[in-house]
């Protein structure tokens, strides 16, 4: 007997912006600026997440057979693409925060990128432990 298969799928509308001297994220809600809210998210966190969300998706979607094909196709080393899709198993509400810039404190790329725990309670405890 086989075990369903589940799947998150995370969506979140976004526009990052050029401004003179950085790049704001810009996320679809209310706001005095036609409907847009500036948060304060790392766009490194977002770009990376969103990159990790989507090659998620093309491996899902049967794009490629496998990583090594990915990377090679998309001009990546193998090992970043493994490292970044690792992002996809954050816990959701992690990746909420994130994508919100409430960040607990000391969660940076790099940080995130070493690896985290498998399980979502693992990675609650250890991300709002004081660093």
């Amino acid at each position: 007997m086989t075990m369903p298969v589940s799947h998150v799928t995370v969506r979140v509308p976004l526009t990052i912006r050029r401004r003179p001297g950085r790049k704001t994220l810009v996320s679809l809600g209310f706001g005095a600026e036609g409907g847009r809210i500036a948060t304060k998210a790392d766009p490194a966190l977002v770009k990376a997440l969103a990159r990790a969300f989507r090659y998620q998706k093309l491996l899902d979607d049967g794009r490629y057979a496998s990583i090594s094909e990915m990377a090679a196709a998309e001009k990546i080393e193998r090992g970043y693409l493994g490292t970044l899709l690792r992002l996809t198993l954050l816990a959701p509400s992690l990746v909420e925060a994130l994508m919100n810039g409430r960040q607990p404190e000391g969660v940076t790329l790099p940080r995130l990128l070493e690896g985290v725990p498998v399980g979502w309670g693992e990675q609650k405890a250890d991300y709002t432990k004081a660093r």
